[in-house]
Formats: C-alpha cells, structure tokens, sequence
C-alpha cells in the first residue's frame, strides 16, 4: 500500500485520552489506517504533502447531516409554515399525497448535499431529509441509488430509508391533526431491515446501514416496538426525532401518556444505539437521567433552532450530568464550523455565563462524541490505528485574524469552505476545494431548478391553492413583477 504523509502547521492528534495539538506536526497514513500522528516520522513516506500554513484534524461527524434541498430556510420570515404549504392540509390529504420529485431527481439531492458535506470536511454522515412532499417516505431502490452516490463520492454514511406510520395535517380551521397507516409504516421497516442486510458494509465499509423512523410523533408503538427489537437483532444504530417541539410533546404525552423520552424509555429505545436529535423539551432531570443511563446520544443542532427563537438549556448543563453529545447540522448550510460557533454563544447566552461550555467541547461532539455514538473507537481522531478520515483547514484567510489558537480562531471566525482538502478512507476526496468528479457549476444549475420544481410544489399543500408565488416573500420587496415564469435565480443566465 503507498504510504502517504500529511504535514501542516498544526495537527489535531490524540492521546488516548482526548485531542492534542501538535505544531509543525506530520500524519502518515497507509490504504484506510493511520500509522502516525506527530512530528519526525522516522520511515520511508512514498508521497509528502505539506498544506504549510494550515490545520489538519480528524473529519468532522454530523449525525443529523442535510441530504436534502433545504426547505427550512422557505420559512425564514414567512409566517406560519402551516400556511405555505409546508405542511399537508387536508384537502391535499383527500386528494391522495403525491411524490415532488422523479426518482432520479430524490437521488440528485443527496448528490448535491453529499458534495456540500465533503466541501465543509465532514467525512461521515447520517442523512435526513423532509417528508411533506413526499407521497410517503423513502424507499429501498431509492436508497440503493443513494448508497452508489456516496460510495462514489467516498463519503462515509450511514445509511437506511426513512420510515414512518402517520403524518400530521392542519385542518381549515387551523387545528392540528393525524394520519395513520400502520401497515405502511410496517412496510417501510421492511424495507430499511432489507437495505441494511443488502448494504451494510458496501463500499469497503464506507456505507453502514442504520435504522432512521421520521419522528417520534409519527410513529405507533408497533412501529417503534418492533424498531427496538431489529437495532438489537442487527446491532443496528437508531435515530428518531424527538422532544424538539412543545406540541409534539403535548401529543405524545396525551396518545402515550408519558414524555417523549418516557415514552422510549418503556420502548426500550433509549440504548447506546440511540441517537437522539434534539432534546431540547424535555420533563427536566428525571428525562434527562433517563438518557443517561441507557446510554443514548443527544444529537445537537442549534443553527437551525436559533431561527426560531429557540435554545437547548443548556449544552454545558446536559453534559455536566454525563449526557455524550454528538453534532448536526440539520439545515443550510452544512457547516458544522458554524454550529459549533452558534452553540458556543447560545450556551453561554443560556447559562449566563462562560464556565459550563467551551470551544473543545463543541469540537469534542463534532469528532469525539458522534463516533462514541456510533460506537466507533476509530472515528473522530487522529491516532495510529484509527481510519484515515482527515480534513485540511487553510489557516491563511485574512478573514481569521491573527492566529494563536487555530481551532479557536476557526470556530470563532472560520467557514466550512475554509476546508481545502478531505480524505476519507485513505482516498483523497477533495483537493485544493474541489470534491473529486464534481463540476459544481453543473450540480448548482440542477439544484436550482429543481427547488424552484419544490416551492412550486407548495401551492398543492396549501388551503384553497393559492398562486405559489404569493406563498414566500423576498426580505426586500421586489420592484416589479416582470414575468411569472422568470426564473428566481440568474444561474441559468450564467
């Protein structure tokens, strides 16, 4: 195998026990493993690479990573989403929900996101998406194609269709309501047992499988029950959604009559395969405790939170009770730099003060805390033994200022597109800012048409289907109306 050695300004390395900083430091790995992490590596290196004045550390793990056009960003400043038809109304129920997408353009968003992942130096991820305007959820030869993408792309995912056995839906008169098929959302479980036992471990390992139900509020207890009993069959890793909104607390508490994380509990779902975003509503410490002592991950995202005015409380008070935090990005962009910076100052905004959280324990859930999620000794650090999954940060950037603490100076004014180089697996998957294979200005022109296909969409959900323009609003009004067809974008122009 050729023997390929890093060098840079600073490593992040680790020492058993956690991250240490080496300066003019080397890492030397061969195929998927790394041999060394230091500085004078005494053995023969086929190739050298030195990213001068730079960071190289472990790639970043995001377990709650965009695979998706974001829809959430629609939202921002446009009002109730019940009423821009991000929700399903039940008018659009009646009428027989409909798939968005073609099947080959479900497979290009992950495509687009998976790239975005890469460009921002996560090196593993578990995708979410948005169900609303899907006719259900996703499907098992949806995800084949999706394993091809990332295996393609070398990125390492855990995988699985999302599956669920209800949706919500608002009536005319603005109340919130459910529907249920239980049998379809047996299906989908089928359907994720079957991809796991067909992709686990494809890709030379890069895809693992993982079982993904939507949200707890979407979920029977059949659907659960029986999801419990295949992640301890399979030893399969489990996500689901949960306490991250008042009225899907209020449901599940009046349909189960216990919390969310109650409600696990007797499900046997609060595991060390559990993954949970976001937990942020919650019963206090008697919850709280729960997630400790089965074990479970909390998967925090506090970008996409923040938009609406709302805060976990707090980071630094959930891990000084033992709770492992992972990290997600949920939303646009996919920059886990950012959310560690926005978690950092809502934490300390939070706790009212700057004692309980600090910058390595944001980076710490970013690397260390999603592969102890995972349960994976060889992710999230640089360490002989451990898989060469790297990135490279490019410390040259006016935009950081002087340097004396380069993770500092990143997290405080960095950017995911600071990143300048990935490997994962050993295999060099981004270069000098560009991801292998990908012509970026061909991916951007097909994301865009096909979100202007999505806003569109959104007239169909909405009451009495209004014109979908009327639906979102620009921050500054525009002057004019110049044609109805024109696209929201120049790109095409371009």
């Amino acid at each position: 195998m050729k023997r390929i050695g890093l060098k840079a300004s600073c490593v992040v390395g680790f020492d058993g026990t956690g991250h240490v900083l080496w300066r003019d430091g080397e890492v030397v790995f061969a195929g998927s493993r790394i041999e060394f992490v230091g500085r004078g590596y005494p053995g023969p290196v086929d190739q050298w690479i030195d990213y001068g004045n730079a960071l190289i550390g472990p790639g970043f793990i995001d377990l709650d990573a965009l695979g998706d056009l974001d829809s959430t960003v629609l939202t921002l400043d446009n009002g109730d989403e019940r009423a821009m038809g991000r929700m399903w109304s039940a008018e659009y129920l009646a009428a027989g929900p409909r798939e968005t997408y073609s099947p080959e353009e479900e497979v290009f968003k992950y495509r687009y996101a998976f790239t975005q992942l890469i460009r921002n130096g996560i090196t593993t991820a578990m995708p979410i998406t948005s169900m609303y305007y899907r006719e259900w959820a996703e499907t098992f030869d949806e995800f084949a194609g999706v394993a091809e993408v990332a295996g393609e792309l070398g990125l390492r995912t855990y995988l699985g269709p999302c599956y669920m056995s209800g949706m919500s839906y608002w009536r005319a008169d603005g109340s919130l309501a459910h529907h249920w098929d239980e049998e379809r959302g047996l299906a989908g479980l089928a359907a994720a047992e079957r991809f796991f036992k067909a992709f686990d471990g494809a890709h030379d390992g890069l895809i693992r499988g993982a079982l993904l139900p939507d949200r707890i509020q979407t979920c029977t207890p059949a659907l659960l029950q029986r999801t419990s009993a295949l992640s301890r069959e399979l030893h399969a890793p489990m996500r689901l959604h949960c306490c991250q909104a008042p009225g899907e607390v209020a449901m599940v508490k009046r349909l189960r009559g216990k919390s969310p994380l109650g409600w696990l509990q007797a499900l046997d779902l609060l595991t060390p395969r559990s993954l949970l975003p976001h937990g942020i509503y919650t019963d206090g410490d008697d919850d709280l405790q729960r997630v400790i002592d089965g074990g479970a991950s909390l998967v925090h995202c506090p970008l996409v939170f923040a938009r609406d005015g709302e805060a976990l409380n707090s980071f630094g008070r959930y891990r000084a009770k033992g709770i492992n935090f992972a990290l997600g990005t949920d939303t646009w962009p996919a920059d886990l730099l950012e959310n560690m910076r926005h978690g950092l100052n809502i934490a300390r905004l939070m706790e009212g003060g700057a004692s309980l959280t600090g910058s390595l324990d944001l980076y710490n859930a970013a690397t260390l805390g999603g592969a102890r999620a995972l349960g994976r000794d060889d992710l999230g650090r640089l360490a002989p033994g451990a898989k060469a999954d790297i990135h490279v940060f490019s410390l040259r950037g006016l935009h950081l200022g002087p340097l004396f603490d380069p993770l500092k100076n990143l997290l405080l004014a960095g950017r995911g597109d600071d990143c300048i180089a990935s490997y994962i697996d050993g295999r060099c998957v981004m270069q000098d800012g560009q991801v292998s294979g990908v012509d970026y200005c061909a991916l951007q022109r097909q994301a865009q048409r096909q979100y202007e296909k999505l806003m569109r969409s959104h007239s169909d959900r909405a009451f009495a289907r209004p014109d979908w323009k009327t639906l979102f609003q620009p921050a500054i009004p525009f002057a004019d109306d110049y044609s109805a067809d024109a696209p929201l974008s120049a790109i095409e122009r371009d």
